[in-house]
């Protein structure tokens, strides 16, 4: 399944870099994270507890950053598994000027298995958009305040 989108932001394309490559702004960014790890240089063991609808319960996993090109884009290899199956997807994540903003899109190829690869692309994407809606509200709010 594939997922894409954008996102648009106040703040500078360097700034955004620094936010979306934070371990610590990750962690407290993305939903439903427990433990957000750097095991080595960009890569990171996650944690994370998601309950929305079957896809619900504990999750652990890896997410490794290559590919960097700096304040342009990067590339994000993602693998975790729970209880409800599990899913392993790459993505490719670019920042572009915009004015004094940026705008951030993102391209990836989902690969779901066990219960929730029976849900279905639809429910899935459903899942995964709301997931990244919360994720980019959470970046926006670090955004804004670096800016105040």
């Amino acid at each position: 399944m594939k997922i894409e989108g954008e996102r648009s932001f106040a703040g500078s394309r360097e700034l955004l870099w620094e936010l979306l490559l934070d371990p610590a702004v990750l962690a407290a960014a993305l939903p439903g994270v427990e433990r957000f790890e750097e095991t080595a240089p960009d890569a990171y063991d996650v944690t994370m507890r998601a309950g929305i609808a079957a896809v619900r319960g504990l999750y652990a996993g890896r997410v490794e950053v290559s590919d960097r090109v700096p304040v342009e884009s990067y590339r994000l290899r993602i693998d975790g598994a729970g209880k409800p199956g599990g899913a392993r997807a790459e993505a490719l994540v670019t920042l572009e000027e915009a004015g004094a903003g940026t705008i951030v899109r993102y391209a990836a190829e989902v690969r779901a298995r066990g219960a929730i690869a029976r849900l279905g692309g639809r429910l899935l994407g459903g899942v995964a958009r709301l997931l990244i809606g919360q994720f980019f509200r959470a970046i926006e709010e670090q955004v804004n305040a670096r800016a105040a």
